[in-house]
């Protein structure tokens, strides 16, 4: 049909354009977040079948800060699947630590050089630029609670730490917990954008701020 036969190309009406405009901006947010935005936890969606479940703000700011003092000024923080905290701590505008995130899931690679891609199965598999022992604290939350997934992430967990662990996983990890590290449960509970069915705890290996009951040295 030609134009003089159908007449006018349709017009989209000035709300439908409008509505059409905020669809395609919010799609280009979630590919690619810009300025501060991109840290916020939650940016990137949760992946069940990757078993992963955001910590809530006031967790992942709680952990953020722990993590923070523990280091110290100008301290070394290794996030390994614990995207959250990496997310907060570079919410925080601080300038005075380094973290990278050890991670699985490459849409956080969005995250530029601090992103390393982690599989657990290969604890040891890291960049070269990754030395031993060059991190002052590790935070990690495997993504499974089975003594597999826990086992093979202390190999990583182990060989990035100078000494410092900040672990999170489920209570009933916590005598394999010991047993692979070291730490013990803190009174301070993790707590999860959704209600998970096991409960969580947060385990150390140092006397921490996360009101924990560690005997000082």
């Amino acid at each position: 049909m030609s134009d003089s036969e159908g007449g006018e190309t349709p017009q989209l009406s000035a709300h439908t354009l409008a509505a059409l405009q905020e669809f395609y901006a919010e799609q280009k947010q979630r590919v690619d977040p810009g300025g501060d935005d991109k840290y916020h936890v939650g940016i990137i969606e949760e992946n069940w079948q990757l078993s992963q479940f955001w910590y809530s703000e006031e967790t992942a700011l709680q952990l953020a800060q722990e993590a923070i003092a523990a280091a110290g000024k100008g301290g070394r923080i290794a996030c390994v699947s614990a995207p959250s905290v990496y997310q907060k701590l570079r919410e925080l505008h601080r300038e005075d630590f380094s973290v990278h995130i050890f991670e699985y899931d490459k849409r956080f690679a969005m995250y530029g050089e601090e992103f390393i891609f982690y599989d657990y199965n290969n604890p040891l598999d890291l960049p070269e630029k990754i030395a031993a022992h060059s991190f002052d604290i590790v935070i990690a939350d495997p993504p499974y609670l089975s003594e597999e997934c826990l086992r093979k992430m202390s190999e990583t967990i182990k060989y990035l730490t100078q000494g410092k662990i900040l672990l999170c996983t489920g209570a009933v990890m916590e005598e394999q917990a010991a047993k692979l590290l070291g730490v013990k449960r803190c009174k301070f509970t993790p707590q999860h954008t959704r209600h998970l069915a096991n409960e969580f705890c947060c385990y150390v290996n140092y006397d921490s701020g996360l009101d924990c009951g560690i005997t000082r040295q």
